[in-house]
């Protein structure tokens, strides 16, 4: 065998190959999870990606924005004393567009970073998995509230440009804003939650469409059996329980938001659906950092 040389035996030394020095000031873990918050919010409308990623998501937000805006045309020059439909309704009314565009934009924020195997890199100190999964939550969040929140405005402009009481219509979209945030926090969990069990995009998207769409279909289907065939009004607001969006539609019910449900939301079934809908998005949040940290720890 013959004998290391003298180069070979000496310790590893690290060579100053002329590259520029940072001599900024690293800001840690805020200044990541700010920047991981926007780049999110912007993939999620497909700005900063390519061209066909832009499609989906402002075709979605186009169809979403052309009846409010026909809705304003109607009203300003007709000079209706009241819009046709209310804020929180109009949001119901374009409930399969919001969870299609929920569906569709949920993978890029949580299953692309698995399939690439690039949330490792993420992952690295000092950005921890809580965080991770709290800013992609938050991203997600934000831009679906952004999709409910839009058509809100145009018509809300519209009734001002009609000359529409303003404290009415503050209360209505007041009732409506709250309304969408909690909405957005519901579906934001369910689609991101399901999105991150799947490491491909389609599986991720039918996944939640199953959850926003078809359960939906389902749960007025229930509603409706149990109070006109079964003549039970408590299961018939008790089985709204189970859906983001019969949530949401139970809640503007009892709030007096301009939205009808087989049987009126009242009495003990308020805060009712308020805590099952604040530990529904609690409950998926709560899934994404232990998915998250499970794939951290790999």
């Amino acid at each position: 065998m013959s004998e290391l040389s003298p180069d070979a035996a000496r310790p590893g030394v690290i060579h100053d190959l002329g590259y520029r020095h940072f001599d900024g000031v690293r800001e840690g873990t805020p200044a990541i999870a700010r920047t991981l918050f926007v780049t999110g919010l912007r993939h999620a409308y497909g700005l900063g990606r390519s061209g066909k990623s832009k499609v989906m998501p402002f075709v979605l937000l186009a169809m979403s924005l052309l009846p409010a805006t026909i809705v304003v045309g109607v009203v300003v020059l007709t000079g209706l004393g009241e819009l046709p439909v209310s804020y929180a309704d109009y949001t119901n009314q374009t409930q399969l567009l919001v969870s299609l565009f929920a569906a569709s934009q949920a993978p890029v924020l949580f299953s692309r970073d698995l399939r690439h195997r690039s949330i490792v890199l993420y992952l690295a100190r000092p950005l921890a998995a809580p965080v991770f999964a709290l800013v992609r939550w938050l991203s997600l969040t934000l831009s679906i509230f952004l999709f409910t929140a839009i058509p809100t405005v145009v018509l809300f402009a519209g009734a001002m440009l009609s000359g529409l009481d303003k404290s009415d219509q503050t209360t209505s979209v007041l009732k409506a804003v709250a309304l969408q945030v909690l909405l957005a926090m519901m579906v934001a969990g369910v689609s991101g939650l399901i999105s991150s069990l799947s490491l491909r995009r389609g599986f991720a998207v039918v996944g939640s469409v199953m959850a926003l769409i078809v359960l939906t279909g389902i749960v007025t289907v229930m509603q409706n059996i149990a109070y006109y065939e079964g003549d039970s009004e408590s299961v018939s607001v008790g089985v709204g329980l189970l859906s983001p969006w019969s949530l949401y539609t139970g809640l503007a019910n009892a709030w007096d938001a301009g939205v009808d449900t087989p049987v009126p939301v009242d009495g003990a079934w308020v805060p009712a659906y308020v805590i099952v809908a604040v530990l529904l998005a609690a409950a998926c949040l709560l899934g994404l950092v232990a998915r998250f940290r499970k794939v951290g720890s790999r």
